[in-house]
C-alpha cells in the first residue's frame, strides 16, 4: 500500500508574503553580463525599496535583456514622461498607452515586423523586464501632485494588464470565414534559480498573437495574452477577467482556447484533468500559497474538485515534431481522511501522503494535484475550463504543457541552442493548435 502513496505538501490554507527586501548591488562579473543600468529620470527615486519581483531589476541581467531586445528607449521615455504628468488621469493614460506600445512592439518583434536587437526575435525575456521596469518606475515615482496609494496601484494594474495584452485581445477576421483560437502564456519564473530564464509559453503567445494561418481546412487566426506568475492575481480573477468575453456565447466567442505553460524536459504534455488545489510553491513575488483554489467563477459551494480538457487530445498526440507529445491522464488525490491542519506561515512545509490516480480522478475524490501538478499552470487550466463550464460554452479547450526551455549557457544571456530550442517549441505548439482547430472539420 505504501508503495502506491506519493508524498506531497499539505496544509489547510497558507498564504506567505516574504519580507520585502531590495536585491544586492549589481556586479560587473555576474554570469558574464556587464553592468547595464535601468534608465531613470529625475522624478524617480531608485532608493525607494521595492518588492521581491521588482527588486530583481537591480541585478545587471535585466537591463542587459531590456537593451538586447531593443526596449531601452521605451523604458526611458516612460520614466521621463511620467515626470511631466500633472495629475492622476494623465499618469493613468500614459501608463496605458505606453504599456500597449510595449506589448505591440514585443509582438511585432517576435513576428519579424521590426528590429529585434541583439537577442533572438523569439526571446520573451525583454518584454517581461521592460514591463517590470515601468512598474518599478511607478512604485518609485515622486509625483509633483498628490497621489493616493490606490491611484498608484491602479496605474501599476494598467501596466500589468495592458503590457501583457490582456485588454487588447481582438481578431481582424470574422468567424464566418476564420476559426478564432485564443491562447495564454506565462511570464518567466524561477528567477531566483536563474534570473536569465525565459518562458517558451510566453514566447509562443508573442509569436502567434494576431497571426492568420491557412490550413487545408481553412483559415485560423490566433489571439494571445500573458499571465503573471503571481498567486494574488489568480485569486483576484485575472484568468476569468481575461477570458470571459471570449468564452461566453456571443459575437466575441472563440472556436478554441488553450492555456500554455512549461512542463517537463523534452516533451509536450496534454493535460486531461485539472485540480482545485494550490501546492505551496513560491511565485515571482516570493509568496507561497497552499490550499484550496479560491473560486471566482462558479457559485460559492458549487465549484468542482476537478475539471477536464475538451481539446482533441488523441489527434493532437499524433503531431510530429522535435519533441514527444503525451496525453497525461494521471492526477493525485488527497487521502480519504484528509485532515484539517493549522495554518502554516512559512515555506518548506511538512508532508503527508497523497494517492496517485493514473487513469484520472475516482468519483468523489478530493484534488491534490491535477495532471499538470498544483502550481499556477494547473490553476490557469482549472480556472479556464471551469469558466467554460459555468458559462455553458461548448468549446474545445484545455492546457498544453510545453517542454522546458534548455540550452542556456553557464554565462551570458543566450546561445544558439537556447534560441533554437525555443523556436522548435513554438513551431510544434503551433502545429498542435492547428491540429486541434482542424479536428472535426470536414
Amino acid at each position: 500500500m505504501l508503495s502506491n502513496i506519493r508524498v506531497r505538501l499539505s496544509a489547510a490554507v497558507i498564504v506567505l508574503i516574504a519580507p520585502i527586501v531590495a536585491a544586492g548591488p549589481a556586479t560587473a562579473d555576474n554570469d558574464g553580463v556587464g553592468v547595464t543600468q535601468i534608465p531613470t529620470a529625475e522624478c524617480i527615486d531608485r532608493s525607494i525599496q521595492l518588492g521581491p519581483e521588482e527588486a530583481r531589476l537591480q541585478r545587471p541581467e535585466p537591463a542587459a535583456l531590456i537593451e538586447g531586445g531593443g526596449f531601452t528607449d521605451l523604458v526611458q521615455s516612460f520614466a521621463s514622461d511620467l515626470c511631466s504628468t500633472t495629475d492622476y488621469g494623465a499618469a493613468l493614460a500614459l501608463a496605458t498607452t505606453d504599456a500597449r506600445q510595449l506589448w505591440r512592439r514585443a509582438v511585432d518583434r517576435a513576428q519579424g515586423r521590426g528590429p529585434s536587437g541583439s537577442l533572438s526575435a523569439s526571446d520573451d525575456r525583454p518584454l517581461y523586464w521592460a514591463r517590470l521596469a515601468a512598474v518599478a518606475s511607478v512604485r518609485q515615482w515622486k509625483p509633483s501632485f498628490g497621489l493616493s496609494p490606490q491611484q498608484r496601484a491602479d496605474i501599476v494594474t494598467a501596466i500589468d494588464r495592458t503590457g501583457r495584452g490582456q485588454d487588447g485581445i481582438a481578431y481582424s477576421t470574422p468567424r464566418s470565414t476564420t476559426r478564432h483560437v485564443l491562447i495564454t502564456g506565462f511570464d518567466p519564473y524561477r528567477l531566483d534559480t536563474d534570473i536569465r530564464g525565459g518562458n517558451p509559453s510566453g514566447a509562443t503567445a508573442l509569436a502567434l498573437d494576431g497571426k492568420v494561418i491557412e490550413t487545408d481546412k481553412g483559415r485560423v487566426e490566433f489571439a494571445a495574452a500573458m499571465l503573471p506568475v503571481r498567486w494574488r492575481d489568480f485569486g483576484d480573477g485575472v484568468v476569468e477577467q481575461t477570458l470571459r468575453p471570449f468564452l461566453t456565447n456571443g459575437a466575441d466567442q472563440v472556436d478554441l482556447f488553450a492555456t500554455l505553460s512549461v512542463g517537463s524536459p523534452g516533451e509536450f504534455d496534454l493535460e486531461q484533468t485539472n485540480g482545485a488545489w494550490r501546492g505551496g510553491k513560491a511565485d515571482n513575488e516570493s509568496v507561497c500559497y497552499l490550499g484550496r483554489t479560491p473560486n471566482t467563477a462558479a457559485a460559492a459551494g458549487t465549484e468542482p474538485q476537478w475539471t477536464r480538457s475538451t481539446l482533441p487530445l488523441p489527434e493532437m498526440a499524433t503531431v510530429p515534431g522535435a519533441f514527444a507529445v503525451k496525453v497525461r491522464t494521471s492526477v493525485d488525490t488527497a487521502l480519504p481522511f484528509f485532515p484539517t491542519l493549522p495554518v502554516i506561515t512559512f515555506c518548506g512545509l511538512p508532508t503527508i501522503p497523497s494517492v496517485p490516480a493514473p487513469d484520472g480522478p475516482p468519483p468523489d475524490s478530493v484534488a491534490w494535484a491535477g495532471g499538470g501538478g498544483s502550481y499556477l499552470s494547473n490553476e490557469s487550466a482549472y480556472r479556464a475550463t471551469l469558466l467554460r463550464d459555468v458559462v455553458g460554452a461548448d468549446l474545445p479547450g484545455g492546457h498544453i504543457h510545453v517542454p522546458v526551455l534548455e540550452g542556456l549557457p553557464e554565462s551570458g544571456l543566450t546561445s544558439p541552442d537556447f534560441d533554437n530550442n525555443r523556436d522548435a517549441i513554438i513551431t510544434q505548439v503551433t502545429s498542435l493548435l492547428l491540429t486541434a482547430a482542424d479536428s472535426g472539420k470536414s
